[in-house]
C-alpha cells in the first residue's frame, strides 16, 4: 500500500475502535440517570444497584476512550499535515469545545460515583447526572461538528490555498451538523440500551444466580423499551439525512442506492451486485419509488444519478453494502424490541416475554447495534470520498508522505488489540461471580431496609 492507503486504512482503524467507545460515552449517562430516577421514584433497590454498577463499567469505557480520542487528534496531525494546514485553525473552536466538554463531563462523573448515599435528598445525586448526561452529548456534539464541516465546509474564505478570514460559529454550525449530531446522539442511546438488554438476556439465559433472575428482567424491561424509543429516533435521524443528502450531497445518496439515471420514482436498491462498467445491477430487490419517497416524501420526487457526476467524484459503490447492512441491523433491533415491548402490552402474551427465542433476539441485538454504528461510520466516510474537505481537498492530495507508515499501523493494531482485550477482560473480572442480588443486599442494609 503506498502513503495514501496507509493514512486511510489507520485513520479507519482509529475511528473504528474509538466509535465503539464514543458511543458508549454519550449513551451510556442517560441509561443509568433513568435506572437510578426509577430507583428513587419507586424506591426500588434494585434499579438502584442497576446504575450502581452500570456506572462502574461505565468508567473503565470512559478511560479507554480517552485513549483512542487522543489518538485520533494525534494522527489529524501526522496522517493528514496538508488538510491541517489549510483548515487546522477553522476546526480548533470545536476539538477545543469536545476536550472542554469530556473534562465537565469526568468531573462530575467522579463526583457521581463517589458520592452515592453522601446526601441527605433522595434526589439531590440523581441530580448531580444530568452535567454528565449534557458532558457526554456535548462532546458528541463537537466532535460530530468537525466532521460535518468536512462534509459541507462553511465559514471562511479560501484564497492561495488556504481558509482565510474564518467565521468560528458558521465553521462550527454548518449546514449538516443539526442532522449529523442527531442522528450521532439518537444511535449511541439506540446501540447503548441493546448492549444493556444484550447483557440482561445473556444473564437470564445463562442464569447462574437464581437470586438475580428479577434483577436481570427489570433491566431487560428497561433497555428494550428504551431501545424501541431510541431505534424510531434513529430512524427519524435517517430519514432526515436522506433528505439532506438529497439536498446538499446528492451523489453520496446515489451511491448509496447504484441510482445511475436521474429520474423521478427512483427504486430502493436492497443488496445484489454491480458491473461498474455496464451499470447493470443484479439480484438485487428494488422497491419502486421508495429512494425518491425518502428523498423528498413523494414518489414523483426527482433524484440526480451518479452519471450527473464525473466518475472522479463519485463515491465507491461499496458504500451501498454498507447502508443495507446498517439499515438492516437496525430494522432488525427495531423488530426484536418491538415483539418484546408487545409481550408486555398483550396480556395473551406474557409468557413469551422471557422466552428462550425472544432472549436470543434480544442476545443479537446488542451486537447488531454495534455493526450498524460501524457500518454507518464507513457509510459516512467512503460516502465522502474522494473528498477530504469536500469541494475543497482531496484526499490524496492530504496525506502524508512521510515513510515508515507500515510500522506504524502494526504497532497501532497491537495497541488496539490490547485495549480491546484488556477492556473486556477487565469488565468480565468487575462482575464476573459478582451476584447483584449480593449487592442488593447490601445497599439495603446500609441504608437500614433490610
Amino acid at each position: 500500500m503506498d502513503s495514501v492507503e496507509l493514512a486511510r486504512f489507520l485513520t479507519a482503524m482509529t475511528l473504528a475502535v474509538h466509535i465503539i467507545f464514543a458511543t458508549i460515552g454519550a449513551g451510556m449517562p442517560l441509561m443509568f440517570a433513568v435506572a437510578e430516577f426509577l430507583g428513587i421514584k419507586n424506591n426500588d433497590l434494585k434499579y438502584i444497584t442497576l446504575a450502581k454498577r452500570w456506572t462502574k463499567g461505565y468508567t473503565i469505557t470512559v478511560a479507554v476512550g480517552v485513549v483512542t480520542g487522543t489518538i485520533i487528534g494525534l494522527q489529524l496531525s501526522l496522517l493528514w499535515p496538508t488538510f491541517m494546514q489549510m483548515g487546522g485553525h477553522v476546526i480548533a473552536l470545536p476539538l477545543f469545545m469536545e476536550t472542554f466538554a469530556f473534562f465537565f463531563e469526568a468531573i462530575f462523573l467522579s463526583i457521581y460515583l463517589y458520592t452515592w448515599d453522601r446526601f441527605k435528598g433522595k434526589w439531590t445525586h440523581f441530580l448531580i447526572s444530568i452535567p454528565v448526561i449534557l458532558g457526554g452529548s456535548f462532546s458528541a456534539f463537537f466532535i460530530t461538528s468537525v466532521n460535518s464541516f468536512m462534509n459541507t465546509p462553511a465559514g471562511f474564505e479560501m484564497k492561495n490555498g488556504k481558509m482565510i478570514n474564518v467565521e468560528p460559529w458558521a465553521a462550527m454550525f454548518n449546514d449538516s451538523f443539526l442532522v449529523r449530531s442527531f442522528h450521532v446522539v439518537a444511535t449511541a442511546l439506540m446501540t447503548m440500551a441493546f448492549i444493556l438488554a444484550a447483557i440482561a438476556a445473556f444473564k437470564l439465559l445463562k442464569n447462574k444466580f437464581k437470586k438475580d433472575t428479577e434483577y436481570h428482567k427489570k433491566a431487560l424491561k428497561l433497555t428494550m423499551i428504551l431501545g424501541i424509543i431510541f431505534t424510531l429516533g434513529s430512524m427519524l435521524a435517517g430519514d432526515m439525512s436522506a433528505k439532506f443528502l438529497h439536498q446538499e450531497q446528492p451523489e453520496k445518496l446515489a451511491a448509496y442506492e447504484w441510482h445511475f439515471e436521474t429520474g423521478s420514482k427512483a427504486d430502493l436498491v436492497l443488496f445484489g451486485s454491480l458491473d461498474e462498467e455496464t451499470q447493470e445491477v443484479k439480484g438485487a430487490v428494488k422497491i419502486p419509488g421508495v429512494l425518491s419517497f425518502l428523498a423528498d416524501n413523494n414518489i414523483n420526487t426527482s433524484v440526480k444519478g451518479l452519471n450527473d457526476f464525473p466518475k472522479e467524484l463519485r463515491p465507491p459503490m461499496i458504500v451501498h453494502y454498507y447502508f443495507d447492512l446498517m439499515v438492516f441491523m437496525g430494522v432488525f433491533c427495531l423488530v426484536v424490541s418491538g415483539a418484546f415491548v408487545l409481550t408486555l402490552i398483550f396480556k395473551k402474551l406474557r409468557k413469551f416475554t422471557h422466552s428462550k427465542p425472544l432472549l436470543y433476539g434480544v442476545l443479537l441485538t446488542g451486537p447488531a447495534a454495534v455493526l450498524a454504528i460501524e457500518f454507518g461510520w464507513f457509510l459516512t466516510e467512503q460516502g465522502r470520498q474522494p473528498w477530504l474537505v469536500r469541494g475543497y481537498l482531496k484526499v490524496a492530495q492530504a496525506a502524508t508522505q512521510a515513510g515508515g507508515l507500515t510500522l506504524v499501523t502494526i504497532l497501532f493494531a497491537i495497541l488496539y488489540i490490547i485495549l480491546v482485550y484488556t477492556t473486556a477482560y477487565v469488565l468480565i473480572r468487575m462482575f464476573r461471580d459478582k451476584p447483584a442480588h449480593k449487592d442488593v443486599e447490601k445497599l439495603a442494609q446500609e441504608r437500614g431496609e433490610a
